[in-house]
């Protein structure tokens, strides 16, 4: 047989797997009142039991519905020294090309419409926002932007937000809230593309800010005590501040 020779295939295809992945849903203020949705998305080989542990201040803060959704790339651990449930996951396939880059966030965003589409039947959203870091900021910035009917506010940590996917067609994301974090010393992703990228965002008359942190590629306390400062300034309301 040879190899090289396509035409001896008698059957070729592709077809999809199913594999389980989780989500959470945290309530926290008042119930049964209209109250924010808050969309957690986290970085590569982070699940969703280490992201919801590290973000727990902002729940702990902020009135809101709370959705940590883990993605659906399990990292397999070389060690064995871990169960399948406790793996680290990934958002998306990339291998250095643009198109399968965009084509893998496009399919991860459609996964994602799904799981917004199933819980909002019974929550009651007033807005949206997304908070995504590292690699789960490259998917935030993908989602507000290709989604932008369904996002209010865009917190992205150590990524950079692809402004060149909209085309020149500002006029879409004019009533974004976007924060873009980064720290300074990242030496995983350069803190320039995405200064750049909220300069250009400021032009087009969208609502962005950038700040420059004083650390590496992290998502820390100071960057939760940012996002939790800003969601207040953007009038999220403040659990420990309800009476």
């Amino acid at each position: 047989m040879n190899d090289n020779n396509n035409d001896e295939f008698l059957i070729s295809g592709k077809t999809s797997f199913c594999y389980d992945v989780p989500f959470r849903v945290y309530e926290t203020g008042t119930e049964k009142i209209e109250k924010p949705l808050v969309l957690y998305l986290h970085g590569f080989k982070d699940n969703l039991e280490v992201f919801t542990e590290r973000c727990s201040e902002i729940v702990d803060k902020i009135e809101a519905y709370h959705l940590f959704i883990q993605g659906p790339y399990p990292m397999y651990d070389r060690r064995s020294k871990k169960k399948v449930k406790d793996w680290g996951a990934s958002w998306y396939l990339y291998d250095g090309e643009q198109e399968q880059f965009l084509s893998s966030l496009e399919k991860t965003s459609v996964f994602i419409d799904k799981i917004l589409k199933g819980i909002k039947n019974s929550i009651n959203v007033e807005r949206t926002c997304l908070i995504g870091y590292s690699m789960g900021g490259y998917l935030a910035g993908y989602y507000s932007l290709t989604r932008p009917r369904l996002v209010n506010e865009l917190i992205v940590a150590g990524a950079r937000i692809k402004t060149e996917i909209l085309e020149g067609k500002w006029e879409l994301i004019s009533h974004l809230n976007i924060l873009a974090l980064h720290g300074e010393h990242d030496k995983l992703v350069d803190y320039q593309p995405q200064r750049n990228e909220i300069k250009r965002l400021i032009n087009h008359n969208v609502s962005a800010e950038f700040k420059l942190i004083d650390q590496k590629h992290r998502f820390n306390d100071e960057f939760i005590s940012l996002i939790c400062e800003w969601l207040s300034n953007k009038n999220y309301r403040l659990f420990n501040t309800i009476k």
